[in-house]
């Protein structure tokens, strides 16, 4: 029964430290790198190291604490976000939120589901954590497209023929390298946690 408390308080100790570290990279310049219209997301590394640690559940709560960020951010603090706010702040919300939930809790499944197979379950870190990192932009970009079509279409020319092409003009590098960076740092940092939490 202890063995059991003992476990349960570190994955809440865990899972406090990584909402603390996402809060803290929200706020400060480290969180955001700003390229122009979207910024490349450095915040997916801890959602990430906690989703595949973690498992989907806790994935979902740390995607929740970065949507709920995202939608500060949206105050006056990014401009296409604070655009998008001025244009639907419902839609604005449901934009910042859903995606970055689904993407939390993706992520955790995804690392279980690798984890069970004998061939990939020593890189399951790695394959969850790059799932976070494409799922956060194809969820996101999803949703903005869907909520936001009008709008794109108005100030971006954006017909749905050309969705495709929106993306990947818009999107450009940005996706990609933040696909490269949570494989390689989240996949590393939840590799090292895994292997320290089996030899405490």
């Amino acid at each position: 029964m202890s063995t059991t408390r003992s476990s349960k308080t570190i994955k809440m100790v865990e899972l406090a430290l990584l909402i603390a570290i996402i809060l803290l990279m929200a706020f400060t310049p480290i969180g955001y790198i700003r390229t122009g219209a979207l910024s490349i997301t450095l915040i997916v590394i801890p959602v990430a190291v906690g989703a595949v640690i973690l498992g989907p559940a806790a994935g979902a709560v740390l995607g929740a604490v970065f949507g709920i960020t995202s939608f500060i951010q949206c105050f006056g603090m990014e401009p296409f976000g604070t655009a998008l706010f001025s244009v639907g702040p419902v839609r604005t919300f449901i934009v910042c939120m859903v995606p970055r939930i689904l993407m939390g809790l993706c992520a955790g499944l995804i690392t279980r589901a690798f984890t069970k197979v004998q061939a990939t379950k020593k890189i399951a870190v790695f394959i969850g954590s790059l799932s976070a990192a494409v799922l956060n932009t194809v969820f996101f970009m999803t949703t903005l497209i869907a909520l936001f079509q009008g709008y794109l279409s108005e100030n971006f020319g954006l017909q749905m023929s050309k969705v495709f092409a929106f993306v990947a003009a818009f999107v450009g590098i940005n996706g990609v390298i933040e696909a490269i960076v949570a494989c390689v740092v989240a996949g590393a940092v939840a590799k090292a946690l895994q292997l320290a939490l089996k030899n405490a």
